[in-house]
């Protein structure tokens, strides 16, 4: 059994990080236990440097407070404004003895209401709330799930971004 540390105790960020563990290393059993630990970055990351840079926060804070796991996984949604629109997306950062793995999850754009209530303060899960008249959307489907119909949850948006970020130990020879 591996041990597995995801530096969140949001259920979306520790069942994706479970799924794209178990989808990559389908021979393997994982022990996932979610942790808080500080980003060290905005509660609303607003780039996607300030994003990455609070995924591979948690991972490191995560390794730092418990010294006994065999993978760390550090997840941040973020938003960034381009060409005057805001785009959503988060960051993976995994670590495992003294490697890593990092990918980007992909990119989809805000409506203008949601843009309103976070151009004033909101974080990206507040204003849904607010929009969508939802309650702690981030802790279930997010925005994407919203938008999407629930084609894509953030639990399945997320999964793959896991996925990618694990190709690094699946491919030990070539990292």
């Amino acid at each position: 059994m591996k041990k597995v540390i995801i530096a969140s105790k949001n259920p979306v960020k520790i069942q994706a990080a479970k799924n794209g563990l178990e989808q990559i290393f389908p021979n393997h059993e994982f022990e996932c236990i979610g942790v808080s630990v500080l980003s060290e970055v905005s509660d609303q990351p607003m780039s996607d440097e300030e994003t990455f840079r609070g995924a591979k926060n948690r991972a490191d804070n995560a390794a730092n407070t418990h010294k006994d796991a065999d993978f760390y996984i550090g997840i941040e949604g973020g938003i960034e404004e381009v060409d005057s629109e805001m785009q959503a997306f988060a960051w993976v950062f995994i670590k495992s003895n003294g490697k890593y793995g990092k990918s980007r999850t992909g990119t989809f754009f805000l409506p203008k209401q949601v843009v309103d209530l976070i151009k004033e303060g909101k974080e990206l899960g507040e204003a849904d709330d607010i929009v969508f008249k939802r309650d702690n959307s981030k802790q279930k489907s997010g925005a994407v799930g919203i938008l999407t119909g629930d084609l894509i949850d953030r639990t399945s948006y997320y999964s793959e971004a896991v996925i990618l970020a694990l190709i690094p130990f699946k491919n030990e020879e070539l990292y």
